[in-house]
C-alpha cells in the first residue's frame, strides 16, 4: 500500500530506510496538514466576518445569503431646514434579496435618485491640470539620460408607554424597490420585525441601533432585489438564480433636520477598512463639527460653486448652493463613536486640487539652462575671436607693405 504525503512512498520497499523516510515524511505531512487547516480557518474567518455595515445604513441579507457593499457614494443637500441624501451602492454576494436599513432623525420620503448626478460631480471635483517648469535638468533630461522628455506627474429615548415596539409608518413600492418606514422603541424588536419579513439581523446590529432608538429616530427599510440593479446587474449563467450584484439604482431620502448630519454609527460593526466619499451642497462651505473616530483623517477634495448649467441638485431652485467634496478613510471602523455632523466653515474660500506636469524650461526647444550656462562662454569666445582678428589687422596695418620687386 502506498501513502502520498508530499511525495510518493513505495510501501513495498519497507525496512529501516523506509521507516526513517516515513517518519520524516510524517513530520512534513503534519506540517502540511497544519498549514492547510490554518488556511481553511483563515478562509472561513473571512467568509463569516460581518460585511453588512456601510457608511450610511446597513445591509441585511435574506436567509443565509451574504452581501457586501463594495463602494458607497453619497450626495447631501441641506438648506438649513431640510436634508436630502442621494446614495449609490455597489454590491456583491450570493444573496437573492437584502434589506437596507437607514436611520433618519425625522419622517422621511423616499424617491429614486438621479443616476447621472455622481458622474457630473466626479468630473467637477477632478484635479485641474497645470504645467510648471523647472530650470536645472533632472533624471531623464539631457545630459543625464535620453528619452522622450516626458515630465513627471505628481498630485499635489424610548417611546411613550404602551407604544408598539415597531410601528410601520408608511410602506409602498418605488420602481424596483419595496420600502417601509419604521418607528422602533426597542432595537431587538426591530430585529424581530426583520426576521418576520425574511431578513436576519446580524450580530451586534441591535446594539449599534440603540443610540438612534434613544434619540427617537425612525428607520427606512428597503427591500433590494436583482431588479434594483437594472441593466448594470451582472447576469449569471442562464438557468441559475440571479443574485444581487453591480450598482443599485440610487435612492433619495428627504427629511426635516435643523442640523446637517450623516449617520455613521452602523459602520462600527464593519470588519474591513472603508472609505466614505461625500458631496455636500449647503449655503456655505462646510467642515466637520468633531472627529467621529475610525482612525482616518478627512481630506478636502473640492470647495466652491460649480457651474449650475453643468451640475445642480435635482430639486434645487434659486441660487446655486456651495459644494464641499471630501473623502474620509476609515481604517478602524470599530472605533467610530458618532455620526458626521457638519457646520459652516470659517470662510467660503474656493479650493480645487491641482495635478502638475513638470517640464524642463526651454526657449525655442533649447533648454534655458544651456543658454544661461554656456551662452556667456559662447559670447566670450566670439568676442575673443573678434578681438584677436582686429588686433591682427591693426598689426598688419602698422607695417608698410614691401616695395614692389623691380624686374632685372
Amino acid at each position: 500500500m502506498s501513502v502520498l504525503v508530499g511525495g510518493a512512498v513505495d510501501g513495498a520497499k519497507g525496512g529501516a530506510v523506509a521507516s526513517g523516510r516515513t517518519a520524516g515524511q510524517a513530520r512534513w505531512g503534519l506540517r502540511l496538514a497544519a498549514v492547510l487547516v490554518l488556511a481553511l480557518l483563515i478562509q472561513l474567518g473571512w467568509v463569516i466576518r460581518p460585511a453588512w455595515a456601510c457608511g450610511c445604513g446597513a445591509m441585511v441579507p435574506a436567509d443565509q445569503g451574504s452581501v457586501r457593499v463594495g463602494e458607497e457614494t453619497s450626495a447631501v443637500n441641506w438648506d438649513g431646514r431640510t436634508e436630502q441624501i442621494i446614495m449609490r451602492l455597489s454590491v456583491s454576494g450570493d444573496a437573492t434579496e437584502a434589506a437596507w436599513i437607514m436611520p433618519v432623525p425625522s419622517r422621511a420620503t423616499l424617491d429614486l435618485g438621479d443616476a447621472q448626478l455622481f458622474d457630473r460631480l466626479e468630473q467637477v471635483v477632478e484635479p485641474v491640470e497645470k504645467t510648471r517648469h523647472y530650470f536645472w535638468p533632472r533624471d531623464g533630461d539631457w545630459p543625464f539620460a535620453s528619452g522622450s522628455g516626458d515630465g513627471d506627474r505628481q498630485g499635489s429615548g424610548a417611546g411613550p408607554p404602551g407604544a408598539p415596539p415597531v410601528d410601520v409608518l408608511t410602506s409602498g413600492t418605488l420602481g424596483p424597490f419595496e420600502f417601509a418606514q419604521l418607528a422602533a422603541t426597542d432595537p431587538n424588536a426591530l430585529a424581530a420585525w426583520l426576521g418576520d419579513n425574511g431578513f436576519r439581523m446580524p450580530d451586534g446590529m441591535a446594539e449599534s441601533l440603540r443610540p438612534y432608538v434613544e434619540q427617537r429616530w425612525e428607520y427606512v427599510a428597503v427591500r433590494l432585489t436583482p431588479a434594483a440593479a437594472g441593466e448594470r446587474n451582472a447576469e449569471r449563467e442562464q438557468g441559475r438564480k440571479k443574485t444581487l450584484g453591480g450598482e443599485l439604482d440610487p435612492l433619495q431620502l428627504t427629511f426635516a433636520s435643523d442640523r446637517l448630519v450623516y449617520p455613521m454609527r452602523l459602520s462600527q460593526r464593519a470588519a474591513n477598512a472603508q472609505t466614505l466619499n461625500l458631496f455636500v451642497f449647503a449655503p456655505h462651505r462646510v467642515e466637520a463639527v468633531a472627529d467621529i473616530g475610525g482612525g482616518g483623517k478627512t481630506e478636502l477634495l473640492y470647495a466652491g460653486q460649480p457651474d449650475p448649467e453643468y451640475v445642480r441638485w435635482p430639486t434645487a431652485s434659486g441660487a446655486q448652493p456651495y459644494l464641499t467634496a471630501m473623502t474620509r478613510p476609515l481604517p478602524k471602523p470599530s472605533t467610530i463613536t458618532a455620526d458626521f455632523e457638519f457646520r459652516a466653515a470659517p470662510s467660503d474660500k474656493h479650493f480645487q486640487r491641482v495635478d502638475y506636469t513638470d517640464e524642463l524650461l526651454t526657449v525655442g526647444g533649447v533648454p534655458v539652462w544651456l543658454v544661461v550656462f554656456f551662452g556667456p562662454l559662447l559670447l566670450l569666445g566670439v568676442g575673443l575671436v573678434v578681438w584677436a582678428r582686429r588686433k591682427n589687422e591693426r598689426r598688419m596695418a602698422a607695417y608698410p607693405p614691401p616695395p614692389p620687386l623691380r624686374p632685372l
